[in-house]
């Protein structure tokens, strides 16, 4: 049944999938954006995409490091879905400029919902909360696993969308919450606005020829509308209360297959998209001079596996092929000019 439902972050690229979904359900949305001037674009932006909804949607200005806004974003709702928290993959000088407005700002959003007397939280987290840190071996992927933080090749991001979550759990355990966490892969799909964020940025280096070459780095993929659409199932099922939720469509992409899924999609569009593969011998040489280089020596031919089996048993999510989140992503940047 319709309700109200408050999704923060709502010009992210999640986000503004979910709050249009959640619009052609029937729901009421409000969004936060943290400066009331950003409103304006971000409307313009949605009723771009799709929604014609405009007294259905509407904007509470609130951040995630303030306590300002919070009440009023959360008075009257009935399910938040908390999306906004910083994205920013490797490395990084100052690792509390993500993991502080990641758990604190989940803390803070939380102890609103709570204090509203909210119905239900869905919290997107992220496989970062999940494979990171473990042993490269032929385990399979699901919501019973944890990040190590201690592990090796965590970085601030896995640290601070696992830490957050954990603290999420803390809280609504201790405050008796309704909690749901969803665990996307790598998040790739059609664009919203000119805002190319996340995963997606891998498809547009390689339409923009920023990649020179093909290493055997393997990629998780979800599409972003089967995000938004496991957010919708989320804030109506009964059964998901207390539950996480590994988002995957299953199988992996290898770097050379990302390029030419691009290549027999786009046709000239992809002419940039490169096609030498880049052997691990010459990756690993390179690795002392290169740091980007350096990165990639962990993973090199190792494809995580992952099990998407509960969210398709308990909310009866569906998701595409991810080579539809990948030709997706790069028509769309193709459209807007973006590449």
């Amino acid at each position: 049944m319709p309700t109200r439902v408050l999704v923060t972050g709502g010009s992210g690229f999640i986000a503004g999938h979910c709050i249009l979904q959640l619009l052609a359900e029937g729901h009421e949305v409000r969004t936060t954006i943290r400066s009331p001037g950003r409103e304006a674009a971000v409307r313009a932006v949605l009723q771009g995409a799709g929604t014609a909804h405009g007294e259905d949607l509407t904007f509470v200005a609130a951040d995630l490091l303030e306590d300002a806004g919070w009440a009023d974003a959360t008075a009257g709702i009935d399910t938040v879905v908390h999306v906004a928290s910083p994205v920013r993959p490797g490395h990084v000088e100052d690792e509390d400029d993500l993991i502080v407005p990641a758990r604190e700002g989940t803390l803070r959003v939380l102890a609103a919902a709570r204090d509203a007397g909210v119905r239900r939280i869905v919290l997107t987290s992220a496989f970062h909360a999940v494979s990171w840190g473990h042993p490269h071996d032929d385990h399979v992927f699901t919501e019973e696993d944890w990040t190590v933080l201690d592990g090796p090749g965590v970085d601030a991001y896995g640290r601070s969308k696992t830490l957050a979550e954990r603290a999420a759990w803390e809280f609504a355990a201790a405050n008796g919450l309704d909690l749901v966490t969803l665990l996307p892969v790598a998040v790739m799909g059609p664009v919203v606005g000119q805002d190319v964020s996340g995963a997606n940025q891998i498809v547009q280096r390689l339409l923009t020829g920023a990649v020179p070459a093909l290493p055997h780095l393997f990629f998780p993929i979800v599409d972003v509308r089967d995000v938004a659409a496991a957010h919708v199932l989320a804030v109506g099922s009964a059964e998901a209360a207390g539950q996480r939720f590994l988002l995957s469509d299953g199988p992996t992409l290898e770097f050379p297959e990302i390029a030419a899924i691009l290549r027999s999609a786009l046709g000239a569009d992809a002419d940039r998209v490169p096609t030498q593969v880049l052997p691990n011998d010459v990756v690993r040489a390179g690795a002392d001079a290169d740091p980007a280089l350096r990165a990639m020596v962990p993973d090199l031919g190792y494809a995580k596996r992952t099990s998407n089996e509960k969210a398709r048993r308990v909310l009866g999510w569906a998701p595409r092929p991810a080579s539809e989140a990948v030709e997706a992503a790069g028509r769309s940047m193709v459209e807007r000019g973006l590449v």
